[in-house]
């Protein structure tokens, strides 16, 4: 095997950075290193390679040289494959260790309380749970597998169907049992206080508007009521007696089991979203990710099982 000719790594990491920013000091400050740092470093390239890569211009920066656009789209994606590389290599030894990337609310009222059956079911198996609203990405986050809020239209992963979510509206039992008031069916909604979890960012997500209009309902002034930037944060105003909110099967927790949470009426509106187990497919079947995901699937048929017994 020819020996490689290899220029050396710090350059090449200043060249590349300082090629993507076009800006000598927002390169340094992604490598922390100053300025000046990585123009020696581009210097140092460009003498090595015995060609130039950047064009100076005094008053407007740097500009790329076509042999400097093309070295550096290839480098981009050699630096990427080096990245996800050392990342799978770290990861190989802790293959017991699995990290999961959720959302908040459904990290903090379905993952997080079910954890004790992993730990009795496979007490080798050690998760980390991150929390996060953005998409994982598995080519640079070290996350094996993501619990993901959509369609299901994942190319590249492994993606399971967790759970499917479904809004109903709940309030405490004493607003329930409140005889000038009566809860007898959505129609009554009109004379309560509406609760509402701030969702502008999720397009149609199941508002008090759009759950009204699913089970045939008019006449209900929705633009009422207190609004909530977390479900958990909706549903213990609604446990404390504060007004009637739209829960979902996936997010309710253990409020209805513990009688702090009761269905005054049966309808149900399936959302437009489901709930998916997603990982990349090159991992999908290691021993630890398939006992994890395996063990999650099993605990979403639990969950279904258990929700006949919350209809009134």
């Amino acid at each position: 095997m020819s020996r490689r000719r290899l220029p050396p790594l710090n350059a090449l990491r200043a060249f590349e950075a300082a090629a993507r920013h076009l800006n000598f000091e927002k390169a340094g400050d992604e490598i922390a290193v100053t300025a000046s740092a990585v123009g020696q470093q581009v210097k140092a390239l460009e003498a090595w390679l015995g060609r130039p890569l950047f064009v100076r211009q005094p008053s407007r920066g740097v500009a790329l040289t076509p042999l400097g656009e093309s070295y550096a789209a290839s480098l981009s994606e050699v630096l990427d494959r080096l990245d996800e590389a050392t990342a799978k290599a770290l990861r190989s030894d802790r293959s017991s260790v699995i990290t999961v990337s959720s959302m908040p609310s459904f990290a903090a009222g379905w993952l997080i309380p079910r954890l004790g059956s992993l730990r009795e079911r496979h007490p080798e198996l050690e998760v980390r749970v991150s929390v996060d609203t953005r998409l994982t990405d598995f080519a640079r986050e070290d996350v094996d597998v993501a619990i993901r809020f959509g369609r299901g239209n994942y190319p590249g992963l492994r993606t399971d169907l967790l759970m499917e979510e479904h809004f109903f509206a709940v309030c405490s039992a004493a607003l329930l049992s409140d005889p000038k008031r009566p809860l007898n069916g959505p129609a009554d909604l009109r004379h309560h206080t509406l609760l509402h979890e701030s969702v502008e960012s999720i397009p149609d997500y199941t508002t008090w508007d759009r759950w009204l209009a699913a089970v045939g309902v008019e006449g209900v002034d929705t633009s009422r009521g207190p609004s909530f930037p977390h479900t958990y944060l909706c549903l213990q105003a609604a446990a404390s007696g504060q007004g009637v909110a739209l829960a979902t099967n996936v997010l309710i927790g253990d409020y209805l089991q513990a009688g702090r949470l009761v269905q005054p009426f049966p309808h149900q509106v399936k959302g437009a979203y489901q709930y998916y187990v997603v990982c990349p497919e090159a991992v999908a079947d290691r021993p630890a990710l398939a006992a994890f995901r395996a063990w999650l699937l099993d605990e979403a048929r639990v969950q279904a099982a258990a929700e006949a017994a919350w209809q009134p």
